[in-house]
């Protein structure tokens, strides 16, 4: 994924091991209790390794823009200095006044250029700051999305195997299996052989490096896909704080667009098109309750609503780019 101006981004790459735990006592640990400790484990870990490189993305992108920023500087300055000359150089007549003006031209762009600069370096410490705060209680909630999930509308994908799976995984990584479930309608409509002219294949569309991040070896497998979205689908609620729209965003541009848009929707249109979609679909239906989080609330005011017909898809780059 880019940044700007060719700026890359390291791709994020998580290897989760989750070695067992040492026995201390000599009864035996129930298989169930032990892979559920085991996911939770493993759940955090891959939450702060997701986290951390978000981060350290955030900053090596800072580290360009202030080297970029020192070039512009030494140009402004550069040009002040001609500027200068020039002054007299005009003044005793010795160049035109077209020659001396567009000095002045050349200063303008140029501390356009700084500014512009500067705006940029102070989004990214302000995605930084926002990255590394730890969320409210009442942020974690929405997140975990209990609330959503118990007041989800009746659904099926069409395929009992299917929507089995979406309730495993969604209990098992706390993800709303209606959430996931509008996910896969957007994404493929409910094909599992579904290929988008950017590579993204399977319910989910996941991309190559996706896959290979999560562990998923087959994306035409639906246990594997299903699997592999969901934990991705966590990592951004952990990662954007519960904010439908943000989570939306970056499953269809990548959460490093997210990233460097300040914590916005990208001003892509595709993407744009995709979480009005979702939304409209998954806030809309899931009838909201005293425990549901001012964030969720926050996040179904802004999003607005689309017109486009559902099973469509608007994939701009794919999940996880």
């Amino acid at each position: 994924m880019k940044f700007v101006s060719g700026l890359q981004v390291v791709t994020l790459s998580f290897l989760l091991t989750g070695g067992a735990a040492a026995q201390a006592q000599k009864k035996a640990v129930h298989p169930v209790k032990a892979a559920a400790q085991k996911d939770l484990s493993q759940g955090s870990d891959s939450i702060q390794e997701f986290r951390r490189a978000y981060i350290q993305s955030s900053e090596a992108y800072k580290t360009s823009l202030q080297k970029l920023l020192t070039l512009h500087e030494d140009e402004v300055k550069k040009l002040n200095e001609r500027a200068t000359k020039w002054d007299e150089l005009y003044r005793d007549g010795l160049i035109s006044r077209k020659e001396y003006e567009s000095s002045a031209s050349d200063i303008t762009a140029a501390q356009a250029k700084v500014d512009e600069v500067r705006k940029q370096i102070a989004t990214v410490e302000m995605t930084i700051a926002e990255a590394t705060r730890q969320p409210s209680a009442d942020e974690l909630r929405n997140a975990e999305m209990a609330t959503l999930a118990q007041n989800a509308p009746a659904w099926t994908t069409g395929n009992k195997r299917v929507d089995t799976l979406i309730r495993q995984n969604g209990a098992r990584y706390g993800v709303d299996p209606y959430f996931i479930y509008c996910v896969i309608q957007q994404e493929s409509g409910f094909s599992n052989v579904a290929v988008s002219p950017k590579g993204a294949q399977g319910l989910m569309q996941l991309m190559p490096a996706t896959a290979a991040r999560y562990g998923v070896f087959n994306v035409n497998d639906a246990s594997q896909n299903i699997m592999g979205g969901t934990r991705y689908l966590k990592d951004l609620l952990q990662l954007f704080h519960g904010r439908i729209d943000l989570v939306l965003a970056g499953y269809n541009a990548g959460e490093g667009a997210v990233i460097k848009y300040g914590q916005n929707i990208p001003p892509y249109k595709e993407t744009r098109d995709y979480v009005r979609l979702i939304s409209k679909r998954y806030l809309q239906n899931s009838k909201p309750t005293p425990a549901k989080s001012k964030a969720a609330a926050a996040s179904s005011k802004t999003v607005e609503v689309g017109t486009k017909p559902t099973g469509s898809s608007t994939k701009a780059t794919g999940a996880g780019r």
